[in-house]
């Protein structure tokens, strides 16, 4: 098929060729960005959160009639007890927030006490001798907090803790060997000792897939004396559904002036990760069904267009079937119009999409966009756009010679 006959007869329809290309151009800039967005949040949620999810559940406890932090101090002494003995249960602490909790505590972390010049932003956990064996956390650094080195911590105190556990990325982002044990810190005017590391734990947050601190996390050795605590614990194998329907029998029988919540007062951790990477679940699919429409509304234009297009030309193909042009030639004729069409729609249509890129990237901070994920739409909209123009020309194939003869 010769490309000048095609070009020639573009020229005479301009408009039309041009609304198709500009449909593909945005259809493509759109796309391309959504499928980097989509791959992004579907990485999101099978991020590892360092915890043993498997065989770990949260209770979310509440403590009714207003106890003072004695009275607090003592019933969550008393509560952990009788955790450790309800059957199936390994182990249990309480804490403040664990990973992806969706709230917590975070400081600025660093190396000297002016907090203006603190080197990294970290989560706050609230953890004492057990939190490493509840959460199935690996130390590949330094040791655990010991019995004696739990305090206690309530509204009207600051946030002072003599030694703290840190995670692998926040001690390479602190110490560039990331050699961090035996070494100070601060997130206070007073300095912290590092004494051990641990190779993974997520922070609470899971807004955003392109924070750049979702693994910097801070254990220190205190327990939050406040009307709200979290108690997680750790189960032998398959123990964990049994233990969930155990658990909150056992704490009202401890004492009952306490709310734990019907609904998402117990949760095991597949809960949590639900809901947690909801937003994301709803993004990827929101991406999803409107990529979904713009490549099927692309379609049916080009299937209307070339459908237009062929109603026009019966008299004009009848004449090429009366010189001899072969079913073939009418079908490549219509195929390589289209394809010339698309492909400057998608040429358009990359640096249309590299430009929505480099905007986001400014304004939501996002990351730049793979060349795979333009050259993967511009194979999609192709693609479409044959496919789509195929009926109409093979209809323009079937017009009989003895079209040329009657009028128009």
């Amino acid at each position: 098929m010769q490309i000048k006959p095609v070009l020639a007869a573009l020229r005479h329809h301009k408009a039309g060729g041009l609304l198709i290309a500009m449909q593909i151009a945005l259809t493509l800039a759109i796309v391309c960005n959504a499928l980097f967005i989509i791959h992004a949040r579907l990485a999101h949620l099978s991020e590892l959160s360092g915890v043993d999810e498997d065989r770990v559940l949260v209770v979310e406890n509440q403590w009714a009639g207003k106890p003072d932090a004695d009275a607090i101090a003592s019933r969550m002494s008393a509560d952990l007890i009788a955790l450790k003995q309800v059957p199936g249960v390994v182990d249990a602490y309480a804490t403040n927030a664990y990973p992806l909790r969706r709230g917590g505590m975070s400081y600025g972390i660093g190396l000297v006490p002016d907090k203006l010049k603190y080197v990294a932003q970290t989560a706050i956990y609230f953890a004492d001798d057990h939190t490493l064996s509840t959460l199935g956390l690996k130390l590949i650094a330094g040791r655990n907090f010991r019995p004696d080195e739990i305090g206690q911590m309530d509204a009207h105190d600051n946030l002072q803790p003599p030694v703290v556990i840190i995670t692998r990325e926040l001690a390479q982002a602190l110490f560039h060997d990331g050699n961090a044990v035996g070494k100070m810190v601060y997130v206070s005017a007073k300095p912290s000792i590092v004494i051990g590391v641990v190779e993974r734990m997520h922070i609470p947050w899971t807004q955003s897939p392109m924070m750049k601190w979702e693994w910097n996390a801070t254990m220190v050795p205190l327990r939050q004396i406040a009307d709200y605590t979290d108690y997680v614990v750790r189960t032998q194998p398959g123990q964990l559904d049994e233990v969930a329907r155990r658990v909150r029998g056992a704490l009202y029988a401890e004492n009952r002036m306490r709310v734990i919540a019907t609904d998402d007062g117990i949760q095991t951790y597949a809960q949590i990760r639900n809901s947690a990477y909801a937003n994301d679940r709803g993004m990827a699919t929101l991406m999803g069904v409107v990529s979904l429409a713009l490549l099927a509304i692309t379609g049916a234009g080009i299937v209307g267009l070339a459908s237009f297009w062929v109603g026009q030309r019966r008299k004009q193909i009848g004449v090429r079937r009366a010189l001899g042009a072969t079913k073939h030639d009418i079908l490549s004729y219509f195929l390589t119009e289209n394809l010339l069409i698309g492909m400057a729609g998608v040429v358009l249509g990359g640096v249309l999409g590299v430009g929505l890129n480099l905007w986001m990237m400014k304004q939501f901070e996002m990351e730049r966009l793979g060349a795979g994920y333009v050259w993967a739409g511009v194979a999609a909209l192709l693609l479409l756009g044959q496919g789509a123009v195929l009926a109409p020309a093979l209809r323009a194939s079937r017009v009989p010679p003895v079209e040329a003869t009657r009028s128009v």
